[in-house]
């Protein structure tokens, strides 16, 4: 009988992997590797550009207080106006993450890192999962600053702790569905130039919600926009969990934004995940 051997490899992280016999566990094991390798790239980032983690994180910080002490918010809410913005700042800054990431896809792709690291003996996936899970990595930062700064300038949440872990969920599953629309756009414009081009789109989709003002204080036909937006209903549902004034208008949708909460992000993960993985794997034709 002759013993089996196992070739090495070199991984992605100047390391090796050996993928044995090739049964379940391996393989999940050099996929998990892969990953967490892709992901301390990502991270490691973070040391090296300072100044634009900083940027990121103070940006939702001066929209928030820009529009609690000089632009106003909260229109048409009975009650404290803070309370209703900065959860709804909570929400848009889930949503405005998708530009970081698409700006770090296409300067991957503009540089040629994605297609070396397509070149290595590496699971095809690690790529995306890395950047997926450093996104929400910076994520929950930002959601800790956003917090802070909220609770600084008098917001509170008035609901117990299990209501408040369900309005992170929520936010972070938003930010998750986002991230994944942003990797497949950045894939398809190929280009950091294109970017402000879908920045374009962005910034109205995120102002037609209801993170500033209540849809019953908007024209008829714009208030029943307003809440079908994914955002309006992620942000009213976050509200709500926090023990804030949402602002109801007793229609449909509002009375349903948990459910909406979860259903929206659901769905453009079901689209964009799937777009996303083919078009990555489509890079190499």
């Amino acid at each position: 009988m002759s013993a089996a051997t196992t070739t090495a490899v070199p991984g992605p992280g100047g390391g090796e992997h050996v993928p044995g016999p090739g049964g379940v566990s391996s393989r999940l094991g050099w996929a998990l590797a892969d990953s967490w390798t892709m992901t301390r790239r990502e991270l490691a980032h973070w040391a090296r550009q300072p100044v634009a983690v900083l940027v990121n994180l103070a940006f939702p910080v001066m929209l928030l207080l820009m529009f609690t002490y000089l632009v106003g918010g909260g229109r048409g809410v009975d009650g404290d106006p803070t309370d209703f913005l900065v959860p709804g700042m909570l929400a848009l800054t889930m949503a405005f993450g998708l530009e970081a990431t698409m700006l770090a896809v296409t300067q991957d792709l503009g540089k040629g890192v994605i297609d070396r690291f397509r070149s290595m003996p590496m699971v095809p996936g690690a790529v995306l999962v890395g950047r997926s899970a450093a996104d929400m990595l910076q994520s929950v930062v930002s959601l800790a600053v956003m917090t802070g700064v909220g609770y600084a300038v008098g917001w509170r949440w008035r609901s117990g702790a299990a209501a408040a872990l369900g309005a992170v969920g929520l936010l972070l599953l938003l930010r998750f569905a986002m991230l994944w629309v942003g990797i497949h756009l950045a894939m398809v414009a190929g280009k950091p130039e294109m970017v402000a081009a879908v920045q374009i789109l962005v910034w109205p989709v995120g102002f037609l919600s209801n993170v500033f003002a209540t849809p019953a204080s908007m024209p008829g036909w714009l208030g029943a926009v307003v809440e079908w937006n994914p955002m309006s209903a992620t942000a009213t549902a976050v509200r709500e969990l926090f023990g804030n004034p949402g602002g109801a208008t007793g229609s449909w949708a509002a009375e349903h934004a948990q459910l909406l909460a979860v259903l929206w992000p659901v769905a453009l993960i079901a689209v964009f995940f799937p777009l996303a993985v083919r078009k990555f794997a489509a890079l190499s034709r």
